[in-house]
């Protein structure tokens, strides 16, 4: 079983309380890793995922602070390595539209907002992870990026779209400076996921893009954790680095 590789791993997944983030951290877990899971505002949902998944298969520890703010975003890592000894994987799942607003008609404040969440916290966490990660003998960075970075997104999220389209590129610049280091950093860019991010999306919105993907159904956060199950092994992608891997159904094929 090559995923045994996956057995003891010490992952540290960042907004990892609910949707994609919780499958994720649900997944190593089930696989034998460590696991410390991240929350900000998700205090009871993270409790009850840690409570659900227990101990008999690894560590389970919750570490919380807003990655938004560079002094937060940076003790995670130390947490963690507090909580599980170490860091083997960094998934970078954090982060968020903020809120739907036309180019046209942005603030200052949300522009702030939507960089901070999406890419300032990713630097500052993958920082701070550096150390415990350069000493792991098979280290992993997995950003979670979106389609959105890749087509520019639908209108009123062009802001969040231009930030996933970063993180794409921000992996691409920390697989050529850390791999002298031995760590590998890919992406991950789900398509339309069914978690509470789409909430507002109308019931003829989700539809239309279903039918705009040749698989003929929307997603699951499900579907995105073997993604990063893959990216994490060293026995299934030791070879892989600096990619962007799509989990769209086949909506976009670049």
């Amino acid at each position: 079983m090559m995923l045994d590789d996956l057995k003891g791993r010490r992952v540290l997944v960042t907004g990892g309380s609910a949707g994609i983030g919780a499958a994720i951290a649900r997944s190593f877990h089930e696989h034998g890793a460590d696991v410390a899971i991240h929350y900000f505002s998700g205090e009871a949902a993270a409790r009850a995922l840690a409570k659900e998944l227990g101990t008999s298969r690894g560590k389970v520890a919750l570490v919380s602070g807003d990655v938004r703010k560079l002094g937060d975003a940076a003790s995670l890592a130390d947490q963690a390595v507090k909580a599980l000894g170490g860091i083997d994987v960094l998934v970078n799942n954090a982060g968020g539209l903020v809120k739907s607003v036309k180019l046209a008609d942005y603030s200052d404040a949300v522009f702030d907002e939507v960089v901070n969440l999406n890419i300032r916290s990713i630097l500052a966490v993958t920082r701070a992870a550096l150390p415990p990660l350069k000493a792991s003998k098979a280290p992993s960075i997995i950003n979670i990026g979106s389609i959105a970075g890749r087509n520019g997104g639908a209108p009123g999220s062009a802001l969040y779209a231009a930030t996933k389209a970063a993180v794409h590129s921000l992996t691409r610049g920390m697989a050529t400076e850390f791999a002298a280091d031995n760590i590998r950093a890919n992406a991950v860019a789900p398509g339309l996921i069914l978690t509470r991010f789409h909430d507002n999306t109308s019931k003829e919105r989700l539809e239309s893009v279903r039918q705009t993907i040749p698989l003929k159904r929307l997603g699951t956060a499900e579907d995105c954790a073997g993604a990063c199950l893959f990216l994490a092994s060293p026995a299934m992608s030791g070879y892989v680095t600096g990619q962007v891997i799509d989990v769209n159904g086949g909506r976009l094929m670049p």
